[in-house]
């Protein structure tokens, strides 16, 4: 199973959605989110928020046509985010995407940045993607991972998290690391490119961002 999370971000930032559907997949709106989604023609099944970003008709549209609307009230400790990626979570998919998720608010940005970086150091083992139209956003924890060039996507960025990363090897790259150590704050692997068409990275500590991006 696979869930694809729509946040109410500017829709200049999110790509064609329907390049999504695949069959099987699982669409939740967050808020906003929600009204994007059914702009698209894509009826969510289920939606997250205190939708204090819709107006009273799009709420009324919302609680007729989904049927698993989820309203909070706009004070609370979570975002509304939080609320729904944790939902999506405990259903145990394959992966999860987030989209509508960059762009605009950069406090929601990187609060969207924390909670990848969160689940990955709980061990989830479902892959956790921020998706819009220019970039490709994962958190990975500690271990080896394959990467296929992509021709949308040249670069490819690693940046630490919350932890100082050791151990980080690149093979397959055109600027090559083997067993470095990489503290916070670091911008050593900021836009490197694949020269071979797989490539390999692996660290043995920390939480590494890693991001695929296109000009």
């Amino acid at each position: 199973m696979y869930i694809n999370i729509v946040a109410g971000g500017p829709t200049a930032f999110i790509p064609p959605l329907g390049n999504f559907n695949i069959p099987g997949s699982l669409w939740i709106g967050v808020d906003r989110g929600t009204a994007v989604l059914l702009d698209n023609g894509i009826k969510p099944d289920a939606a997250f928020g205190d939708f204090d970003s819709v107006t009273k008709k799009e709420l009324a549209e919302f609680e007729t046509s989904i049927p698993d609307l989820k309203k909070y009230k706009p004070e609370k400790d979570e975002t509304d985010m939080e609320l729904a990626l944790s939902w999506a979570i405990r259903q145990n998919p394959e992966s999860i995407a987030i989209f509508g998720a960059t762009g605009g608010r950069i406090d929601h940005f990187l609060a969207n940045i924390h909670l990848l970086e969160k689940y990955a150091t709980e061990g989830k083992s479902c892959e956790i993607s921020l998706i819009d139209c220019s970039n490709y956003v994962s958190v990975k924890k500690p271990g080896a991972y394959h990467v296929e060039k992509e021709s949308g996507k040249k670069y490819i960025s690693f940046l630490p998290g919350s932890l100082d990363v050791s151990g980080l090897t690149l093979r397959g790259f055109k600027y090559p690391l083997e067993n470095k150590y990489v503290p916070r704050g670091s911008t050593l692997c900021v836009s490197n490119e694949l020269i071979d068409e797989t490539g390999t990275f692996s660290f043995s500590e920390g939480i590494l961002i890693v991001i695929r991006s296109n000009d």
